[in-house]
């Protein structure tokens, strides 16, 4: 049976302890929990020891405990710490290897993998401080789970969410190396928007943030795949275990993916541009632009992909669509040779937005799925993937 030990930091996301220790315990993972003093606000030590079915510990000066240097076994006897939520203060403190409480001390004297799951206000996420101790603990070995975006207790909306508890418990079986059912395998995904020059400061783009396909990313690298990740000009972090490669229009990401062959899979999410121009050497002045832009066709990736001697096995196509969304990808299904088409209606904020509503066309039909957060999205067509190879 795997152990882990889970360190619950004092924020409003220490309710979602509960819950991860209860899928834990039906997952077959022993949990033993340390509440700090601001976790004990939020939820009490008798919640969590009957859901974990051991004693819960808070503070260092335990006699009982401490006789046998208690600190030193539970920091030691764990195949894996976890520390969610972990505070903007935890982090810090792990970063500067503060050790004055009993969860500081453990996460210092422990010589296991250590885990952690941010959860804070989204200004708190995003200030340079923690976006420093974050890179430090990077450095230093920790695996760091980003935090989700959406609406937060203090009213704000942005990243900055705990993850839900089977994401958390999703992450936690990667680690123990529980259903890699994607090893040994490589998938090829593509992610964000294409930016297509029109002189050296302007460019053709749209409104694509790469979320969908950099959580599709993560979840396939979760379940052991080799993942290459093709991406557009996004911001957003590369996901643990994935190999990302940065491109900025669509002939350099038609180019990636040639090179990126051979694969098991290939998800093409980005939104590729379908036009550029011949782009200007000097920035065009006010007077010097033409009236009109001469627009030429750029590489159809998921066509070229679909007909290439190096096909993969799986190909799957996305389809953004502002009207009759099925009729569209079930047309473009064929038009394109893809297995899949993972068709969605982008006519309200769903580019950019924490959640999508998809539909999976296949030979066999269309599978309606419901409203759900970008990363289910993934981890489902994930699991589906894995299934189809």
């Amino acid at each position: 049976m795997k152990r882990i030990l889970l360190i619950v930091g004092g924020g409003i996301a220490a309710y979602k302890a509960c819950e991860f220790v209860r899928l834990c315990r039906k997952a077959g993972i022993s949990v033993k929990c340390v509440l700090t003093e601001g976790a004990q606000h939020f939820v009490t030590p008798m919640t969590l020891a009957a859901l974990s079915e051991n004693q819960v510990y808070t503070t260092l000066w335990d006699l009982k405990d401490e006789t046998e240097m208690g600190h030193i076994q539970l920091s030691r006897e764990a195949d894996l710490v976890v520390v969610a939520p972990a505070t903007a203060d935890l982090l810090a403190k792990m970063a500067a290897g503060i050790a004055d409480d009993l969860a500081t001390t453990l996460l210092l004297a422990t010589d296991k993998p250590v885990m952690a799951a941010p959860a804070m206000n989204v200004r708190m996420w995003q200030h340079p401080a923690t976006r420093r101790n974050v890179a430090q603990l990077r450095s230093d070995g920790v695996t760091i789970i980003e935090p989700d975006e959406g609406p937060m207790a203090c009213g704000e909306y942005g990243p900055g969410r705990l993850p839900e508890p089977a994401a958390l418990l999703d992450h936690v079986q990667t680690c123990f190396g529980v259903n890699q059912m994607l090893s040994g395998r490589h998938i090829l995904v593509t992610a964000g928007p294409t930016h297509e020059p029109i002189d050296p400061v302007r460019y053709i783009a749209n409104r694509s943030s790469g979320k969908q396909g950099f959580a599709i990313a993560a979840a396939l690298a979760q379940l052991g795949a080799r993942v290459t990740l093709v991406s557009g000009p996004v911001t957003a972090p590369t996901p643990s275990g994935v190999t990302r490669v940065d491109v900025e229009t669509a002939r350099e990401m038609a180019n990636a993916v040639a090179a990126a062959l051979p694969a098991d899979a290939a998800i093409m999410v980005a939104a590729v541009g379908d036009w550029h121009v011949e782009a200007a050497e000097q920035k065009l002045k006010k007077g010097e632009a033409p009236s009109t832009l001469q627009l030429s066709e750029n590489p159809d990736i998921l066509a070229l992909l679909s007909a290439s001697p190096h096909r993969p096995r799986l190909v799957v196509g996305f389809a953004a669509e502002t009207e009759k969304v099925v009729e569209h990808a079930t047309a473009k299904r064929l038009l394109k040779g893809a297995d899949w088409i993972v068709a969605n209606d982008v006519s309200g904020d769903v580019m950019g937005g924490a959640d999508n509503t998809v539909h999976l066309v296949t030979a066999d039909g269309v599978e309606d799925w419901e409203k759900m957060p970008k990363d289910r999205v993934a981890r489902r067509l994930a699991e589906r993937i894995a299934h189809a190879l």
